[in-house]
């Protein structure tokens, strides 16, 4: 892409000047109408050192409210940042519905720098990159704009601006040693850059290079393909995304209707035994697990009133508080709800050798935001493949993730329920929805049996807790926890 890159025919002057003064009033003029209709628009701006970069944004970002935009520099991780997925910083810094984020480099930088440096070899690199394409893809069907910028610049002419930057005490601070040895090693970090644009241009989200030798005729060229791109954009944003094929290994799992409960019970006796035995092993895991720096994810999905609460709790009673959070899941917040829906769990994921359990998850897209109709069906479809590729990612990163579906029949929620009702200390714990949901409980057992059908993976499996026996929902959930953190930390030397 950079090596038969053809430079555009600048315009003249006057041109230059009146073009510009067309496309910056046409972008000021897209802001209502990016509003209006939710429009994320993320711009990544890339390129060579000292190639104008913070100058074009500078200047793009004039023409837009500032209470509409937000401008990020992602510089290189921090060890604190490091300690979550590669994806977890870049994600959390995306758009609300109908702002713009402008990004002064973004995931390229560090993937392209620690290839360079030999901290990513071929086959880490090559993941890095299905990483980023998966991510751009999963925006943009879920309906955000990205716009990807590089700008290009020739040996000669990045030397001679290193060089006047480098004359000026008031400018020398701008240049740094990465900048010299890029300028030094040109052909080299060309190659790579190519590499690495060839392999993240995709449809969805394709990259644009910008001739970088003038800086008013790159903002012109930025600000056509920006505009043309919200353009397009505005006329899409209605339209369904394509339901992608899964791709990953599914396994097979029984239909809940098929589940017995009745012959899954344990004495007392054998419980108590159980759950000290059990609990003193968890213990000593998580120690085992924070030296080995593994990080675990337990997610909580189930019937109203089916225990998930109580087995949390025998869980982490054996954890050391430090180590662990639980995020109870209720509806999105604003500021949320203005995110693609899995921003939120993102945003809750745990660093490396700590646990985060979930009560509820990013599930509730294909069951209660599919059955309330507070998502498309073009959503809830496009879920189960992205709900896949995030428990991917997240294996990929070292992540032992562990799903619970806890499950009991008709007759025991309803025993469940009046007893909540009719004891004032336990009166909290129910609530008109509880009721309303239980009307449509045939509706939800045909979503719950989808949904563990098509996300029953290798890398996330689901497990079946019976739990009209709450005591053996509890012993069963301790051991499969057990024997899971056991299996990844000899896996981990």
């Amino acid at each position: 892409m950079l090596k038969d890159f053809v430079k555009p025919v600048e315009p003249g002057e006057e041109e230059l000047k009146k073009e510009l003064k067309e496309a910056q009033e046409k972008l000021a003029s897209y802001q209502m109408e990016i509003k209006n209709a939710k429009l994320p628009v993320i711009v990544i701006f890339e390129g060579w050192g000292a190639a104008g970069k913070g100058s074009v944004i500078g200047r793009v970002i004039k023409s837009i409210d500032p209470r509409f935009f937000r401008v990020r520099t992602m510089t290189s991780p921090t060890e604190e940042e490091k300690r979550y997925p590669f994806l977890h910083r870049y994600l959390l810094e995306i758009p609300e519905a109908g702002k713009f984020t402008f990004f002064d480099t973004y995931w390229m930088n560090e993937v392209v720098t620690q290839h360079m440096e030999g901290e990513l070899d071929e086959n880490q690199y090559k993941h890095r990159v299905r990483s980023i394409n998966t991510a751009e893809r999963s925006l943009t069907d879920n309906g955000y704009l990205v716009m990807k910028f590089f700008f290009h610049i020739s040996k000669k002419e990045q030397k001679k601006r290193l060089d006047d930057l480098m004359e000026d005490k008031n400018t020398r601070w701008r240049v740094n040693d990465d900048d010299l040895h890029e300028n030094k090693h040109y052909k080299e970090y060309l190659d790579v850059y190519e590499q690495y644009l060839e392999d993240t241009d995709r449809a969805a989200a394709p990259w644009y290079i910008i001739d970088a030798s003038n800086k008013k005729w790159a903002e012109l060229q930025v600000l056509r393909f920006l505009n043309q791109g919200i353009d397009t954009a505005l006329k899409n944003h209605s339209l369904a995304a394509p339901i992608r094929q899964n791709i990953f290994q599914l396994n097979p799992i029984p239909k809940l209707s098929e589940v017995s409960l009745d012959d899954k019970t344990i004495s007392k006796e054998e419980y108590d035994k159980e759950l000290d035995s059990l609990q003193k092993e968890l213990r000593d895991l998580h120690n085992e697990l924070y030296r080995k720096k593994i990080p675990v994810i337990i997610a909580y999905e189930g019937w109203d009133a089916a225990g998930k609460g109580g087995n949390i709790k025998r869980i982490t009673s054996a954890l050391d508080p430090r180590g662990y959070e639980v995020h109870p899941i209720a509806s999105p917040e604003p500021h949320e709800k203005s995110r693609y829906f899995l921003w939120r769990f993102w945003n809750r994921l745990p660093k490396d050798g700590h646990i985060a359990v979930f009560d509820r998850t990013w599930y509730g897209r294909v069951m209660v935001e599919r059955i309330e109709g507070f998502c498309s069906e073009n959503d809830w479809q496009r879920a189960y493949n992205e709900i896949n590729e995030f428990e991917k990612e997240l294996a990929d990163w070292g992540a032992v993730i562990i799903k619970f579906w806890v499950q009991i029949d008709k007759d025991t929620q309803l025993a469940r329920f009046n007893d909540r009702q009719n004891t004032p200390e336990k009166q909290w714990k129910i609530t008109d929805e509880d009721w309303r949901n239980r009307e449509k409980w045939d509706q939800y057992e045909s979503a719950i049996d989808e949904m563990l059908q098509k996300t029953n993976t290798t890398f996330g499996p689901w497990y079946i807790l019976e739990s009209n026996d709450k005591k053996y929902a509890r012993i069963k959930a301790l051991k499969i926890v057990v024997e899971a953190l056991k299996k990844a930390c000899k896996e981990k030397a």
